[in-house]
């Protein structure tokens, strides 16, 4: 899988999961393709694994509703989700058409998962003749969904000038080419892209990522699904902003560069905007998956950050880019799926893109920024997936929050340290947190069947 994009690692979409929202929502699309030529007389959808154990608090159920009346998740009206999928509900028929809707079954399987992943789905079109065509997907992290019968591979169509599927191997193409890690991954970009493509894609990333902070340091009440877990970013915010005015994103962070207050504060920023992030996330926002929906605020709080605090204005594409490229290491040689690896492979890995970005623009050297994400993933190894009522809220959103303070705190270390004189490799660490992940319970990958999930009885909402 040498051939990834960084705007594959990083791709805008519909909260609260990018495993059991955005991927099903994808898979749902895919499959809503074929029936043009079908024209089926009713639709049914399985639900396998952990997106029929915790679907309902992720928003599976949604999602594949609005995937297949042909709503994207990036350009989706996000306000007007919940009535459509109550319409559907209410006539218990699918619009596949303006003129032709059917009746359809959403049916969760919590007893049985299918053997490629644990996020499993099938969509089946019953014809009016009595026969069917089904389609099977997986939703494998990060938004990525394989249909079975492919592997990832297959969708590999074009070679890389400078592929890399080891920090050994990124480390070797970058001191023979005398590339930086992100001019070394916009070389690779070009692939795809033009460099006005590839700032455009970026630039576009950057807005969404602040346009969602932005919304959830304003945005206050109670999140959906039966928790009654209550925002405060808002309340954050407005402390930390006492007498300060500005009416939209731009003077919003010239306001936050002028905040001072020094280190405390400065502390109470970056969980401030992670909690801002990812409560829209669980508000079913649109967010960056970074590298997952349910790690989205880490990359974003780190890099505001930077832009608040460290030298404003310079860069945010190199920290995308850099962040991309341990992305795709994690997602390469280990996982991006909590329901594969626990949290580990969500809140770790965008502390340890978010460390790389940052150390990056900072002006660490290639070997510098590596161990700084090898530091800060090093340090979330055996994190477990355990959402209270199967929703992306407790333990989920202050973990972004602490991802985000050991992802500055590594790059600091790093910065302060001998790259050549590491006893941990991120490729060691990265094989460390796969076989964690293998020899992890199950119940601890994203099931609501272990840990903090179980500590707490809940009465979950559909949401």
């Amino acid at each position: 899988m040498d051939a990834i994009s960084t705007f594959d690692i990083f791709k805008i979409g519909v909260g609260p999961s990018s495993s059991h929202t955005l991927g099903p929502w994808r898979a749902a699309q895919r499959f809503r393709s074929a029936l043009d030529a079908i024209q089926p007389a009713r639709v049914r959808i399985d639900l396998y694994g952990s997106l029929a154990k915790t679907g309902r608090g992720h928003g599976t159920d949604l999602a594949v509703l609005m995937g297949l009346i042909g709503e994207d998740p990036v350009t989706c009206d996000t306000a007007s989700l919940h009535g459509k999928v109550a319409t559907i509900r209410a006539t218990g028929r699918i619009p596949l058409t303006s003129n032709h809707s059917v009746p359809f079954d959403l049916v969760f399987h919590t007893d049985a998962t299918l053997p490629f992943h644990p996020n499993g789905l099938t969509f089946t079109a019953v014809l009016e003749g009595g026969g069917e065509h089904a389609e099977t997907y997986y939703s494998v992290g990060g938004g990525f969904v394989v249909r079975e019968g492919e592997t990832e591979q297959a969708l590999v169509t074009k070679p890389l000038p400078l592929p890399f599927s080891s920090a050994a191997e990124l480390l070797r193409h970058c001191h023979e080419q005398n590339l930086s890690i992100p001019d070394l991954v916009r070389r690779n970009e070009r692939t795809w892209r033009t460099d006005e493509e590839i700032r455009a894609g970026l630039a576009r990333l950057w807005e969404t990522m602040c346009a969602c902070t932005y919304r959830g340091c304003h945005a206050e009440g109670i999140l959906p699904g039966g928790l009654n877990v209550v925002r405060r970013a808002a309340a954050m915010n407005r402390h930390l902003l006492v007498g300060k005015t500005y009416s939209d994103v731009g003077s919003w962070l010239d306001a936050v560069r002028q905040s001072g207050g020094g280190f405390r504060e400065t502390l109470k920023w970056v969980s401030c905007f992670a909690l801002a992030v990812n409560e829209e996330n669980a508000a079913f926002g649109r967010v960056v998956t970074a590298p997952t929906n349910g790690a989205a605020g880490v990359i974003p709080a780190v890099l505001l950050y930077e832009q608040c605090f460290c030298r404003p204005g310079t860069g945010v594409e190199d920290f995308l880019l850099t962040a991309a490229a341990v992305g795709m290491l994690f997602k390469q040689g280990a996982t991006i799926s909590a329901a594969m690896g626990g949290c580990q492979a969500e809140i770790g890995v965008s502390s340890a893109m978010a460390a790389a970005g940052l150390t990056q623009s900072l002006g660490g050297s290639v070997a510098t920024v590596l161990m700084a994400a090898e530091i800060a993933m090093e340090h979330h190894l055996g994190m477990t997936c355990d959402p209270v009522g199967g929703l992306v809220q407790v333990p989920c959103i202050e973990r972004n929050t602490m991802g985000a303070i050991k992802a500055i705190t590594a790059c600091n270390l790093a910065l302060e340290s001998d790259p050549d004189r590491a006893k941990v490799s991120l490729d060691a660490v990265i094989r460390s947190m796969w076989q964690t992940a293998l020899d992890m319970n199950a119940k601890y990958k994203e099931t609501a069947e272990g840990g903090l999930a179980i500590q707490i009885s809940v009465n979950v909402i559909e949401c």
